[in-house]
């Protein structure tokens, strides 16, 4: 009866240790955007490179 109860006990705690999800965001909203002048002025380029609504007129994609 002691083993059953001790097998129990286990088979609680792992299934209450593999609940545990911890959700990670991969830095979305910690990181700051910097501006498409600024992207220009470290990685070269144009400034419309870098800029969120110039989308439709990269070439390439």
């Amino acid at each position: 009866m002691k083993n059953i109860v001790k097998i129990t006990g286990a088979l609680i705690v792992m299934v209450m240790l593999t609940s545990c999800v911890a959700y990670d965001n991969g830095g979305y909203y910690q990181t700051k955007k910097i501006p498409p002048g600024q992207a220009k002025k470290i990685y070269g380029g144009s400034a419309k490179d870098y800029a969120p609504g110039q989308v439709k007129k990269r070439r390439g994609y």
